[in-house]
């Protein structure tokens, strides 16, 4: 039976987005089921599959799985030959670490940038908390990267679920302009560059739905 995966706007739902490019960049079929944030109809959808009432969430059989990074663990234990973890035992205990770091974590960062696809690249002053959030991430990248990416350009050399994980956290250091370290940059080139993304990216940037109370420069909706 095929996987369908509930997910938010394309636009504004990071969590959406993790699982999404998990599957996509690794090549697991599954169908989208797209029902936007600010629906009147929202809750009332979502909860059907998902007991939080929030996105993502993943239908697989009789299964209901949702929370992002439970979505990713159960999607790595049916697909094994996805390699959504690295092989190597401390590589991947390091991958779990980070991410569930942060699926926890960086709260800062996620409340002062939301993201949010449609703005064009435009600086936005950060509190101390939020640079706080941001210089933890550059060190996070530059070491995974230095310990374990000499086999390709994301965080343990080939795309996992780390980097899903922190996808939506390029998209908001692009966003808003957010600067980091020279390793740093270089793996958001890479993430940026993923097909899945660009994907992902672009219907984004055409969805028509707009929520004010993430629009950072509201009333004014920035469009790139």
């Amino acid at each position: 039976m095929a996987l369908t995966l509930l997910i938010g706007d394309k636009n504004y739902s990071s969590w959406s987005l993790r699982p999404w490019i998990t599957m996509r960049a690794t090549g697991i079929a599954f169908e989208e089921v797209l029902i936007p944030l600010g629906a009147d109809d929202f809750k009332e959808r979502v909860s059907k599959v998902s007991p939080t009432g929030k996105v993502p969430a993943l239908i697989d059989g009789e299964q209901h799985i949702w929370e992002s990074i439970a979505i990713i663990e159960h999607l790595a234990e049916k697909f094994p030959e996805a390699g959504l973890w690295p092989s190597d035992a401390h590589a991947r205990t390091h991958a779990r670490a980070i991410a569930a770091e942060m699926h926890a974590g960086f709260n800062a960062l996620r409340s002062h940038c939301p993201m949010n696809m449609r703005r064009p690249a435009r600086k936005r002053e950060l509190p101390t908390e939020v640079q706080a959030n941001v210089t933890r991430i550059d060190t996070l990248w530059t070491e995974c990267r230095a310990r374990h990416g000499h086999d390709g350009p994301f965080l343990f050399g080939r795309f996992c679920a780390a980097d899903a994980m922190y996808a939506p956290v390029v998209s908001r250091f692009v966003t808003y302009g957010i600067e980091v370290g020279a390793a740093a940059r270089a793996y958001m080139a890479a993430i940026t560059a993923l097909p899945a993304y660009v994907e992902w990216e672009a219907a984004g940037i055409t969805e028509p739905w707009v929520l004010p109370e993430v629009e950072v420069d509201w009333p004014t909706v920035l469009r790139a």
